[in-house]
């Protein structure tokens, strides 16, 4: 894949956020999830350049022709209010919300995509991908990905009337999730098999999300950034004239980078 120039409304830093999950818990977890991720938006609105989502903003998504889910409806007033202010998003659809480009793109005015994406911005050469399936040992959940992400499986999953289907896809995706968190997340290791490969590709930096850690890791002009998650962590990751910062909310703090020589 080509790079491309990242666009944005005005100077300012690129903001990347992601697995907020929104659905996966109780009202009281879920009421104060929202309300600090509008809040980090009012934050984005006010003075950065551009949006990236990282992917998994919803705990499941999936559109029938009529009806959406309702969970998450006013974070989608605010990021539609974001593209409308010229704030530039970017979605990169998680393996919990894959399904959601067609309504982001023809509703919100937001790009989603796919696939990992490719852009150079601020000097930096990034790669950007949600992160499932780019690990080793991961080779089942990308067969059952094809699956999922199939024409005729999601034409199929349409003939569910959405008050059976959306509790019964959520009721997965929370397993999904917790097997997800569950496993062990070794910043170097990582490094080795997701971020390496793109740095010879020419690559300067790596975005991943999925893994629900907040990892940063360096070497020498190079960053492998794992954003960690919305739900407890708080963490999100910010460019700033070339520099990349992995920080939690609401202090702003940096991660200390790991460094590897």
């Amino acid at each position: 894949m080509e790079l491309r120039a990242h666009p944005a409304r005005r100077g300012g830093p690129v903001y990347f956020v992601g697995d907020a999950h929104i659905g996966t818990s109780g009202p009281t977890e879920e009421a104060e999830k929202e309300a600090r991720l509008l809040k980090l938006l009012d934050e984005i609105d006010a003075r950065a350049a551009s949006l990236v989502v990282m992917g998994d903003l919803f705990d499941f998504w999936f559109e029938y022709r009529h009806a959406i889910p309702s969970r998450g409806f006013n974070v989608l007033v605010r990021l539609k209010r974001l593209v409308e202010t010229g704030v530039p998003i970017d979605f990169l659809g998680g393996n919990h919300d894959w399904w959601a480009a067609p309504f982001l793109e023809s509703r919100l005015g937001i790009r989603a995509h796919s696939q990992p994406i490719e852009v150079e911005c601020q000097g930096r050469k990034l790669f950007l991908a949600h992160g499932d399936g780019l690990a080793p040992g991961d080779n089942g959940y990308r067969v059952l990905r094809k699956i999922f992400r199939n024409p005729l499986a999601i034409a199929a999953y349409r003939f569910l009337h959405p008050d059976l289907g959306i509790p019964l896809a959520t009721r997965s995706s929370h397993t999904s999730r917790r097997h997800t968190e569950a496993r062990p997340v070794i910043g170097a290791r990582l490094w080795e098999s997701i971020a390496r490969p793109q740095f010879d590709r020419g690559r300067d930096a790596v975005l991943i999300g999925h893994f629900h850690r907040p990892i940063h890791v360096r070497s020498g002009e190079k960053d492998f950034i794992i954003n960690g998650d919305w739900m407890g962590h708080w963490s999100y990751s910010v460019l700033e004239e070339g520099a990349l910062s992995l920080r939690i909310w609401p202090e702003g703090r940096s991660v200390t980078p790991e460094n590897i020589i």
